[in-house]
């Protein structure tokens, strides 16, 4: 057999035993959720192995979800690292076979605790399956690998089952995205989840004018605040218009007298608007798409509520 054929049969072989597994997300895996769910303390997650690599991935994932979780290597548990277990916890325990030694031996600890315990094994009649308060079936009829021997199949079925854990107790608390944002505020995935009213400028550093207001005031507001353009508003939140620098050099060629001439009068009508909610690539694009370097921001009554300029946008490195 050739590689690609191979390839294609390691997936195959994978993607089936995930496939065949929906039947055991059942009862016993609802039970694992509103267990985690009712913790009070901390998921400790144990595994040899290729299942402790497994159970890192899945310790990860949850903690990334807001709900804190640790790996603890049962090797180390038993000279020392078992203290990091406290009677508030919750331990989900990683094994295919269902009997490792190392495993095993904390079992009398954990019980000991009182502490719920979730199992992900590959044998149901194992002892650690039989010990657990709850355990998710995680066996799978073939590995992909020729001599069926390599932890393939059933450690990528146990991903999933770790990863079907995290998405459930997800939604049951209710994570969003801005409680992921605030979970993640480095990086291109905190980056593509910002928005607008995160980055805007708003109260006293918004460059605002009423439409009263004479030219030489727009002028000074303008200066002041250095963003190259002025909001004019009525009752201090209904968005009317703007004026930019370009706008004044235009002006000044007209020979418009500033001192006599009000901001209604020299103002673009109708700007372009975005809602404090939208994301901030959203701006980001609007901006390219228009050739523009500002945004004026309203909230979800359409009133006034910020600016947004290009450099808000440069700082945050989306660019």
């Amino acid at each position: 057999m050739g590689s690609i054929e191979t390839g294609k049969k390691v997936l195959e072989t994978e993607a089936n035993a995930i496939l065949k597994a929906l039947d055991k997300i059942n009862g016993q895996f609802e039970t694992a959720v509103d267990i985690i769910f009712k913790c009070r303390g901390q998921v400790v997650i144990t595994g040899m192995g290729k299942s402790g690599l497994i159970g890192r991935k899945i310790a990860a994932t949850m903690t990334s979800i807001g709900n804190p979780a640790i790996f603890l290597h049962p090797a180390e548990a038993i000279h020392g690292d078992i203290g990091i277990i406290h009677p508030q916890d919750v331990v989900i325990a990683l094994s295919t076979s269902g009997e490792t030694e190392e495993v095993i031996r904390l079992l009398n600890y954990i019980k000991r605790l009182g502490i719920g315990l979730i199992a992900l094994v590959g044998n149901p009649r194992s002892t650690l399956a039989k010990q657990s308060d709850v355990f998710i079936d995680c066996s799978v009829q073939a590995e992909a690998c020729p001599i069926g021997m390599v932890p393939t199949a059933s450690s990528t079925l146990t991903l999933a089952v770790g990863d079907a854990l995290s998405i459930a107790l997800m939604e049951k608390r209710g994570f969003g995205e801005e409680d992921f944002r605030g979970l993640h505020p480095g990086g291109s995935l905190g980056r593509k989840l910002l928005k607008v009213k995160h980055l805007m400028h708003a109260g006293k550093e918004m460059p605002v004018v009423d439409s009263e207001a004479l030219m030489e005031k727009v002028i000074r507001v303008i200066n002041e605040k250095k963003f190259g353009i002025a909001i004019v508003v009525r009752n201090r939140t209904e968005v009317l218009g703007v004026i930019t620098d370009g706008d004044l050099r235009r002006l000044f060629l007209k020979r418009i007298d500033f001192t006599k001439t009000r901001a209604v009068d020299c103002m673009t009508a109708a700007p372009l608007c975005i809602d404090e909610n939208k994301l901030a690539v959203e701006a980001l694009k609007i901006m390219e798409d228009r050739a523009v370097t500002s945004l004026v921001v309203k909230d979800g009554a359409e009133r006034l509520c910020g600016l947004l300029h290009l450099h808000d946008l440069w700082r945050t490195e989306m660019i």
